[in-house]
């Protein structure tokens, strides 16, 4: 998650390079018959071109709009994993005897869950911070799972029931945390939906090719009829807004690539991961991650 408020020139400059340099090469091209035909070059309206970049805002605007919804949506999905995997623990806590052991083990398990989750989510190694979570044995047990953090799930909702029948839970104490339980896997769930479902990529190139279109024929018009060494910089910023909105766009309908603009998961893993090892008492915790650049992971 970007969590500076001005963007390093390089940062900018990196997303769209290619972009620009098709700008360049369209503005050059486009330039030849100008300089060299000027006699039978006919103007093209100016009406033209703006009546496309009105049409072309409009684009960028909704699809901004559907990016950001995508990406605050993932947002909103790991808050309420933050308050339900405190839930869990103080539930745990609330209805079992302090001593006992199986407290120390799900919160363990549920710190795990949110590393995991977020690292499938990324397409990163699920078993990169289990070892020291998770036992052996379960390990073992999760090498056979497709979906890593649903085993893991699995294994928590076996333990809710191991702590039923042993007789440390009561009926009602059951039935809060399998809700609990119940929305953890909802959540994972709708990360899953937003990870798999696919933004139109038509609808991009559809928009690129339209960015392009209206640097043709603003190059073309009266206004921008000028000289070579004036009309190449103007072009260039112009289409510089307009490609790096769409670029800003793209990045934000996909916020699990493991990218700048990603959702935080590994940040708030972390802060789940201290707020449970200090609920279990621990005093030895981990400390947040903090941006080292401008955004923080």
């Amino acid at each position: 998650m970007i969590v500076k408020p001005v963007l390093p020139f390089k940062y900018v400059f990196e997303e769209i390079k290619i972009s620009l340099f098709v700008v360049l090469a369209i503005v050059l091209v486009t330039d030849i018959p100008v300089i060299f035909f000027s006699h039978h070059y006919s103007e093209i309206p100016v009406t033209i071109p703006t009546t496309l970049g009105i049409a072309i805002s409009i684009l960028i605007s909704f699809k901004v709009n559907q990016s950001y919804d995508r990406w605050w949506e993932a947002r909103k999905i790991w808050g309420a994993i933050v308050n339900d995997s405190r839930t869990l623990i103080l539930q745990l806590k609330m209805y079992t005897e302090s001593d006992n052991s199986m407290i120390k083990t799900m919160a363990y398990r549920q710190i795990a869950w949110c590393y995991t989750l977020g690292q499938s989510l990324r397409g990163q190694d699920p078993y990169e911070n289990l070892k020291e979570l998770i036992s052996d044995e379960e390990l073992k047990k999760l090498q056979d799972q497709k979906n890593v953090p649903l085993g893991i799930l699995d294994l928590q909702t076996d333990s809710i029931k191991e702590l039923y029948d042993k007789g440390d839970l009561d009926k009602f104490s059951r039935l809060q945390l399998e809700e609990t339980m119940e929305r953890l896997t909802a959540s994972m769930g709708k990360c899953e939906r937003i990870k798999n479902t696919v933004f139109p990529t038509t609808y991009r190139k559809g928009l690129h090719l339209a960015i392009y279109l209206f640097v043709i024929f603003l190059s073309l018009t009266e206004p921008l009829n000028l000289s070579i060494f004036i009309e190449v910089p103007v072009l260039l910023i112009l289409s510089l807004v307009f490609l790096f909105l769409e670029k800003a766009a793209f990045r934000l309908q996909d916020p699990f690539e493991n990218l700048p603009t990603d959702t935080p998961v590994t940040s708030i893993s972390r802060t789940i991961d201290i707020n449970i090892r200090q609920l279990i008492g621990e005093t030895d915790l981990p400390k947040p991650i903090v941006a080292e650049d401008f955004y923080i992971m």
